[in-house]
């Protein structure tokens, strides 16, 4: 009988502390992050640098896309899944539900600073300027007819059918795949913004938004627009390669390969620092990082890392992203954003 407790008192306290033991035995003593291409470059640069600062292990960084990435940090708590997921746009109240089924219940948000999606060629090719009713008819799967309420399958070709004074060649434009936050916020500023410029569309939004939706933010699948993979420097080189060639990626990108693309401007407004930063270009949105609240204190170095992310070296106005094309946040925004994370505050599950 005295065995018999013995062992089960035993056998209680193993199982109390497997969690922690598996974690030591699992080599997962490192930051594990997940998520958009065009945070990718900024989250590598962090890691690397607090590899290097700190006594903790350098994160392990993947590019999975926005959607991907929410995907696998929502799939559960502890060392298998990652700590953190980055991404070019907010996360939905669809995805905070679909953590909190998996068991991922607290998670904190980090906006980091803001970017800008650019409409790109090579160096080599003409100059265009384009407006969001240009972007809306070159891509879009349906567009409308010459009969309010009618919808036609897209049959522009080139770029001189969408608009007299466009370039006189074919329609091809180099983007990112359903799971890049880059290509929903595109769908979002850019085609639905051109989209709403036609008066009969502009009324569904609130009588019919699903058709709405539909109609706006479709892309076409005829080969004009051609999915290039979570790969931006991949859409750089081939447009290099092919200076007929378009292709959509973030200001960041273009800031650091200005030697070899350039942009277009969206309704008369080049993508530069200052034009985004202060609102002017139409196409631009906030980053951010998602941190599991459940994995502080339980992955090794996960808070000294906030602690390098959110610090003003980082994020500020002369910050180290800065430097590789983050527009930053206002002063006022990013202190309160530091304080929130410094708090641990969590999104509240109903969502965004």
């Amino acid at each position: 009988m005295y065995n018999d407790t013995r062992f089960l008192l035993l056998f209680v306290a193993l199982v109390a502390f497997a969690p922690r033991a598996g974690l030591a035995q699992s080599g997962r003593d490192y930051v594990y992050i997940v998520g958009s291409s065009t945070v990718y470059p900024f989250a590598t640069v962090v890691a690397e640098r607090f590899g290097r600062a700190s006594s903790f292990r350098t994160p392990k960084v993947e590019s999975t896309g926005s959607g991907g990435g929410f995907r696998l940090f929502c799939d559960g708590i502890g060392v298998d899944y990652p700590d953190i997921s980055n991404s070019s746009r907010a996360i939905k109240a669809s995805e905070l539900s679909a953590c909190a089924q998996n068991g991922v219940t607290e998670v904190i948000e980090v906006k980091i600073g803001y970017d800008g999606i650019v409409f790109a060629n090579a160096l080599s090719a003409p100059d265009v300027a384009l407006t969001r009713r240009d972007i809306y008819l070159a891509l879009a799967r349906d567009v409308p007819g010459d009969v309010p309420g009618e919808l036609i399958a897209n049959p522009y070709q080139r770029w001189s059918e969408v608009r007299p004074g466009l370039p006189d060649q074919r329609i091809e434009v180099l983007g990112p795949p359903p799971t890049s936050g880059t290509r929903d916020e595109f769908v979002e500023l850019a085609m639905a913004d051109g989209c709403r410029q036609f008066d009969w569309v502009r009324e569904l939004a609130a009588a019919e938004p699903d058709r709405h939706r539909r109609i706006c933010q479709t892309l076409r699948d005829d080969g004009a627009f051609v999915q290039t993979g979570e790969n931006d420097n991949l859409i750089v080189q081939k447009l290099e390669a092919n200076p007929r060639a378009f292709g959509i990626f973030g200001f960041s990108f273009l800031d650091q390969n200005f030697d070899k693309v350039k942009a277009a401007t969206i309704d008369g407004v080049l993508p530069t620092f200052d034009a985004i930063a202060d609102g002017r270009y139409p196409i631009s949105r906030p980053l951010y990082f998602y941190i599991k609240k459940a994995h502080v204190g339980m992955i090794p170095g996960l808070e000294r890392f906030l602690v390098e992310l959110t610090h003003e070296r980082t994020l500020g106005e002369e910050g180290y992203l800065v430097d590789r094309g983050l527009i930053p946040l206002p002063a006022a925004e990013r202190e309160s954003g530091e304080a929130a994370v410094s708090a641990l505050e969590v999104l509240p599950l109903a969502g965004k």
